[in-house]
């Protein structure tokens, strides 16, 4: 039988569904687990003290008028927040919302901080440090350009990026130390770390960053012991206030090599100094690490950059296109978001490729130009229809608004447009019927079925409209 405090909080589901966007709600929402339920205080539980900051940042009135709703005017939520196992000494923490309509403030601390290591660790004389060896300047490293301010922000960045700018304004007194930021690649791990570093900078002039490539970090410490000077290689990263090391997966295997960065992330983290890494995996998916040092990965917060929506992808072009002064017609950016939808990098690619055609052969850039460009780019990479791609090439070839299949409307050509276009998605895609039912305007996986069946049916009794459907598969494959 369902426990009640599960009913009551997917009761609660039901209405944050509705009133929020489906990205958000599965970021923030679907990884709660309720606890207990005792009389009128719904205990839920979150992953980590960030998700809890982040809900009563972004969601307290929501969540105020749920709860109240579902258990009456003196209902009330508490957080049981998440700790690693290296801190299971520590008691559950729990924060309650108050009943009264006001938000947070300095009498009133609703975001109380959480001591993420309450047991008092004994000091351990550092065998590294070497007596008068004073601070030194640290060349960053940074690449000026990989700013903030040229990181465009969507549903798909939003967590890392949100982290990021908290470690920037705060480092190494946040809760997200070390913060690890996971994609493929060529979706902007790269990018964001220097971001956080160069704002660092500029908010704090006196401390020291530093980006490292993993690769980089190894052949120091093998030239080290290859000179016998080990100590120095290790006092100078116990110096860094701010260690920025891209792509750790490649000390996977390396004992050595992990046995020292695992004393330096040690050392700086006992330290209050800000460690950031990039992966292209997630810290459980780490093979060839050492459990401590993947221990020590989850103390902070993981959050991974997924591929980005089309309006984030056009964003992006628009806004390098923007920076260098350079103008082009939106159907061109448009053609371009489209084609290449699985990593950033490509599509610059693709981009620089056009205006290089563009000036060289003294071209005007075109539509008809750009498609040349992107089938040759896209031929010598793996090129994947979209379900993004696939509604444009329908509602091209009927001359609809793009719009119009995620509208409402039950129009009869508006509604077969939507129908075909879930027909070419199940076709030509790997995506779940209910990731292509969100795509089409928010439906269940039902409507995708019944679509699909619909299409097939008047495939084999209407010719007008198998032509259609033959006319639009060559198109797609174009």
């Amino acid at each position: 039988m369902t426990k009640k405090h599960v009913d009551i909080w997917e009761k609660c589901l039901k209405v944050i569904r509705d009133n929020i966007p489906y990205q958000s709600f599965k970021t923030w929402f679907e990884p709660i687990e309720p606890v207990k339920l005792e009389g009128n205080v719904l205990t839920i539980q979150v992953p980590s003290q960030f998700f809890y900051e982040w809900l009563e940042e972004h969601y307290i009135n929501l969540l105020k008028k749920t709860i109240r709703r579902e258990l009456g005017p003196t209902g009330r939520l508490e957080y049981s927040v998440i700790m690693d196992s290296a801190y299971s000494e520590s008691k559950p923490y729990a924060v309650k919302i108050p009943t009264h309509d006001k938000r947070a403030t300095k009498n009133n601390p609703v975001n109380m901080p959480i001591d993420l290591n309450p047991t008092k660790t004994r000091d351990i004389p550092n065998p590294f440090i070497i007596p008068g060896l004073k601070k030194i300047k640290v060349e960053s490293q940074l690449v000026e350009t990989y700013s903030f301010e040229n990181f465009v922000e969507g549903d798909c960045n939003r967590l890392a990026r949100s982290a990021g700018w908290a470690i920037a304004e705060n480092p190494g007194k946040t809760a997200f130390n070390p913060l690890l930021i996971y994609s493929n690649v060529g979706l902007g791990k790269t990018h964001l770390v220097h971001a956080i570093g160069l704002r660092v900078k500029n908010n704090f002039p006196e401390k020291t960053v530093l980006y490292v490539k993993t690769n980089e970090f190894v052949n120091q410490y093998i030239e080290s012991v290859r000179n016998n000077n080990q100590n120095d290689f290790i006092h100078f990263y116990q110096m860094i206030d701010v260690l920025i090391m891209d792509d750790i997966q490649f000390v996977a295997g390396k004992e050595k090599t992990q046995d020292v960065f695992f004393h330096i992330f040690n050392h700086l983290h006992q330290n209050n100094k800000q460690l950031v890494l990039t992966s292209d995996k997630p810290p459980v998916e780490l093979k060839g690490m050492e459990p401590r040092l993947l221990s020590r990965f989850k103390w902070g917060l993981a959050a991974d950059l997924q591929v980005p929506d089309l309006e984030t992808r056009i964003a992006i072009l628009q806004n390098k296109l923007y920076k260098d002064g350079i103008e082009m017609p939106y159907e061109v950016i448009e053609y371009l978001a489209y084609s290449i939808t699985t990593n950033i990098r490509e599509m610059e690619g693709a981009l620089i490729s056009i205006l290089a055609q563009s000036t060289l052969n003294k071209k005007a850039i075109t539509l008809e130009l750009a498609k040349q460009m992107i089938d040759k780019f896209v031929k010598n990479t793996t090129r994947e229809i979209s379900i993004d791609y696939i509604q444009k090439v329908v509602c091209d070839y009927f001359n609809l608004p793009l719009e119009a299949i995620n509208s409402k409307t039950r129009k009869r050509e508006i509604v077969q447009a939507r129908q075909l276009a879930m027909f070419f998605s199940k076709k030509h895609t790997k995506s779940s019927l209910a990731t292509i039912g969100l795509h089409c305007g928010n439906k269940d996986h039902a409507t995708v079925l019944h679509a699909c069946r619909t299409v097939n049916n008047l495939l084999e009794t209407d010719k007008r409209f198998r032509v259609y459907v033959e006319e639009i598969d060559k198109k797609l494959k174009l």
